[in-house]
């Protein structure tokens, strides 16, 4: 069958990718021409047979072979794509959601052998059943659904799975009002996992008074190496909560964040990826109007996390530049949104490159943008990669809807290949070709005299 790779046609290339199983020597997708970039080489490029990019990331190693697992915002369903090759990513096999439309399947999470998909919908759209779907991926190019969980009318969001005993859900839930709330999941048995506990910021419940401002839990749940504490944004703070008990999760400190910036929803705290080793948290949150209007700032930064009692904010990240031979002054004026959205987030995932001195940012009509914060104090831009557009493709609607490209979501695995998906194209492979950044020594104190 023909290689789908100019205007979408969605049945078709569902239809293809449905009868379509793993073949090793498939012909790879050619990689679009147009791209810009600094410090950052093209390896390899998957058009996801005809699909809009993936949303949501997952990796996977297993059996001398690696695995990349998308959800999709504009196609109902979950991609695999097989990246052993990375110069040459096939896809292995695409999964359709069959319910009601509106329904979104962005948001993915794995360990071991065991998968999390959630289904996300809106006032407009409510939830038919299920807020997530159970998977087991013993064989990871076929899961098999093995149980359901109901949550609220809008289901889930960006939940985490560590591996063990306990998975961490951003859903919906009956009797609260505002945004998702943390539940924490028994998956030990995952044909019949069940809720030990829950989280929220006072106020959220109904009959407790509102605060006056957005309450929300966007997701994920980061749960520290002994398994205690978990640090996450959830709008409008940057908390750290005592889960040594995850039948009563207690909060141990909180660094408020909204406003003065972005004041966007639950996205207004988007992101949080603890550095655990460095005792540091990098904070986002996510670009929601076109051309800057009305969020307030979108930013990027580092948390001292050194006392989870008291979070503190240590620096903002540089706003990226356009390149010199851009037709536009800053990327407010490219048109779309700007500003940063997702990390390489997944870190509790032995595929996944654990943080370090770099920070991988999908910064959507920027593209990708990689910072040196060897110093936490003085985050530094080194790389990035920007996407062509794509005419000629009709305008997508929906909240991750644009009239231009961008990008939303990157993955990085232990082999430091990159992988930035693309609202309009598919999946690319990078890699990083600058230098690598030493961490600045910690300052010592001068010896009283």
């Amino acid at each position: 069958m023909a290689k789908m790779f100019g205007i979408k046609n969605t049945v078709a290339a569902g239809l293809f990718a449905a009868a379509t199983a793993f073949c090793g020597n498939a012909i790879a997708d050619p990689f679009p021409s147009g791209w810009q970039a600094e410090h950052v080489k093209p390896i390899g490029f998957s058009a996801l047979g005809g699909r809009y990019g993936g949303f949501k990331m997952a990796l996977r190693h297993v059996n001398d072979r690696w695995y990349l697992y998308m959800g999709h915002s504009f196609d109902q369903g979950w991609s695999i794509l097989d990246v052993t090759n990375p110069e040459k990513p096939v896809l292995a096999k695409f999964i359709p959601y069959n319910g009601p439309k509106g329904i979104v399947t962005s948001q993915i999470t794995l360990h071991d052998n065991l998968m999390i998909t959630s289904l996300n919908g809106d006032k407009d759209h409510p939830n038919p059943g299920a807020a997530v779907i159970f998977w087991d991926i013993t064989d990871p190019i076929n899961p098999k659904q093995i149980s359901e969980w109901t949550g609220g009318p809008t289901g889930a969001h960006r939940n985490s799975y560590p591996g063990g005993k306990y998975a961490y859900l951003s859903t919906s839930y009956p009797g609260f009002k505002g945004g998702n709330v943390l539940v924490i999941m028994d998956v030990s048995d995952p044909a019949h996992p069940t809720e030990v506990g829950k989280w929220w910021q006072p106020g959220q419940k109904d009959g407790e008074p509102a605060p006056g401002f957005y309450q929300g839990f966007h997701g994920p749940a980061n749960v520290s190496p002994d398994g205690k504490m978990i640090s996450t944004g959830y709008t409008p703070d940057v908390v750290n909560i005592d889960i040594s008990d995850p039948t009563q999760p207690k909060l141990i400190g909180k660094l408020h964040i909204t406003s003065p910036f972005a004041n966007v929803g639950s996205q207004s705290v988007h992101s949080v990826l603890p550095l655990w080793d460095r005792k540091l948290l990098y904070v986002s949150s996510e670009a929601s109007k076109p051309n800057c209007k009305d969020d307030g700032m979108n930013f990027a930064g580092m948390i001292d996390n050194s006392d989870p009692a008291k979070p503190k904010l240590i620096s903002i990240f540089p706003t990226p530049r356009p390149p010199k031979n851009a037709p536009y002054t800053d990327f407010c004026d490219k048109g779309g949104r700007f500003g940063p959205h997702n990390t390489n987030q997944e870190i509790h995932n032995p595929a996944v490159q654990q943080p370090g001195n770099l920070m991988y940012i999908a910064w959507f009509n920027a593209g990708l943008r990689i910072f040196d914060i060897s110093n936490p104090r003085l985050p530094t831009e080194v790389a990035y990669f920007i996407p062509p557009e794509r005419p000629g493709l009709p305008e997508i609607g929906g909240n991750h809807g644009s009239p231009i490209n961008w990008s939303e979501e990157v993955a990085v695995d232990t082999r430091g290949y990159i992988y930035l998906n693309d609202d309009k194209w598919g999946t690319y492979v990078l890699r990083y070709t600058g230098k690598e950044p030493v961490t600045a020594p910690v300052a010592k104190k001068a010896a009283a005299k």
